[in-house]
């Protein structure tokens, strides 16, 4: 039985995977972190604003599914996490990818995906996006679905199935979004603002723990 997660857990997820991805050299996450990236303007839909009481009751949820865990490390005490993504659900890289792009963004098409996955994972084409959401909607227990093709728009999007059953009318009546690539520029200038923050983030954080050494 697939293990699934709610709204708020599904930006927690997909945010500690990207993360992960994109900038390693700052995961694990601390709380800090973890709420800026779940409350990002940049590559989110919807954008969020999560407050930390609501994220670490949803760690709970997550730590419980095994799906997170804390981590303590050896030059820090500040309390960081961690997620268990592709060994919950049996994930390849191509496949975590694929995933983390749908509980952050939602629905998507296999050209928006591809678009968008570059920093994740480095799809040849996007018959390779297509493979990876063929292979997951065709699991015994499917991971991903296949959304009707509504009037006006061009290509079928897909959704994530890791919050349980979809209203597949809802998601397909929704307006397509703008083809990947249109607000680039902006998107890059976004996330640079974000990695600075949370650089800065990391360094306050470091530095309060270096004080408590005096005190």
């Amino acid at each position: 039985m697939i293990t699934t997660i709610n709204e708020t857990e599904a930006r927690i997820l997909g945010s500690l995977v990207e993360k992960q991805l994109t900038t390693p050299e700052y995961y694990p996450l601390t709380m800090n972190s973890l709420t800026a990236a779940c409350n990002q303007k940049s590559n989110r839909d919807p954008v969020t604003s999560l407050s930390e009481s609501e994220i670490s009751s949803a760690i709970d949820s997550l730590r419980d599914k095994n799906l997170v865990y804390l981590f303590y490390g050896s030059t820090s005490r500040a309390v960081k996490y961690k997620h268990m993504l592709p060994q919950v659900y049996e994930l390849d890289a191509a496949a975590v990818a694929v995933i983390t792009l749908l509980l952050l963004r939602g629905p998507q098409t296999a050209g928006e995906i591809r678009g968008r996955a570059d920093r994740l994972h480095e799809f040849g084409n996007i018959l390779e996006v297509q493979e990876t959401l063929d292979e997951l909607a065709k699991r015994p227990e499917p991971l991903v679905i296949k959304l009707k093709r509504m009037p006006g728009q061009k290509e079928a999007r897909y959704a994530h199935l890791l919050s349980g059953e979809v209203d597949t009318e809802a998601l397909a009546a929704r307006p397509e979004k703008p083809a990947a690539g249109s607000n680039d520029r902006i998107e890059k200038l976004e996330q640079e603002v974000e990695r600075l923050a949370n650089e800065l983030a990391e360094m306050k954080e470091s530095f309060a723990e270096f004080r408590k050494q005096f005190e």
